[in-house]
């Protein structure tokens, strides 16, 4: 008698990400995802119960995904804040169907949408400092600068990701960077002092 494979909770959760990034989360169903892995719809039900119990599942796995993509290990706080704006961009380019996901609200229980905790989160406050110490301007200012930086990018990044316009990841990012140095100057940044 041939030994039943088992199929773990990563495997379906890690084969629902990759239907999620290549054919978009209305893709996503128990027979679908059964297809997608080979296996009866059963152990996705032992895993998770339901599909709201994928769904949960599968929210929390993209972000961690997404997180990992997003972290730097940089210690220039500049550097640090433009790597997750280029990683960021490059999920709009390259993950639409990610970004879409995670971001503009395409699945409607979860999203990522509370801007306040852009500024207020423990390490992106220690982020704020350091730039704010770099550049030699207040902490408010360099919370207004991300801020708006954040909402200029987010704006770009959407406008891709959605297929309204067409932009190489470069483009964007040129974009991305004429509009921060900009919101620099605004903030008393003199232009010989940004970030090159």
């Amino acid at each position: 008698m041939a030994r039943k494979v088992r199929i773990s909770k990563d495997i379906i959760l890690q084969s629902a990400l990759n239907m999620l990034i290549r054919d978009g989360y209305s893709s996503i169903n128990i027979k679908t995802l059964a297809k997608e892995i080979g296996c009866s719809t059963q152990p996705i039900v032992w895993h998770f119960d339901n599909m709201e119990g994928l769904r949960v599942a599968l929210w929390e796995y993209a972000i961690s995904y997404a997180k990992s993509k997003l972290d730097t290990n940089v210690s220039n706080a500049v550097e640090a804040f433009e790597h997750t704006g280029r990683a960021y961009v490059d999920m709009a380019v390259n993950e639409p169907n990610l970004f879409r996901f995670l971001y503009l609200g395409e699945n409607k229980r979860h999203s990522i949408n509370s801007f306040g905790a852009i500024t207020t989160n423990k390490n992106n406050a220690e982020q704020i400092r350091k730039i704010a110490e770099y550049l030699g301007i207040p902490e408010e200012n360099v919370s207004r600068y991300l801020q708006n930086t954040i909402i200029y990018a987010h704006g770009v990044a959407t406008l891709v990701a959605t297929n309204v316009i067409a932009a190489s990841e470069e483009e964007m990012m040129a974009m991305i960077n004429r509009a921060a140095d900009g919101f620099l100057m605004q903030e008393g940044v003199p232009a010989e002092k940004l970030p090159q």
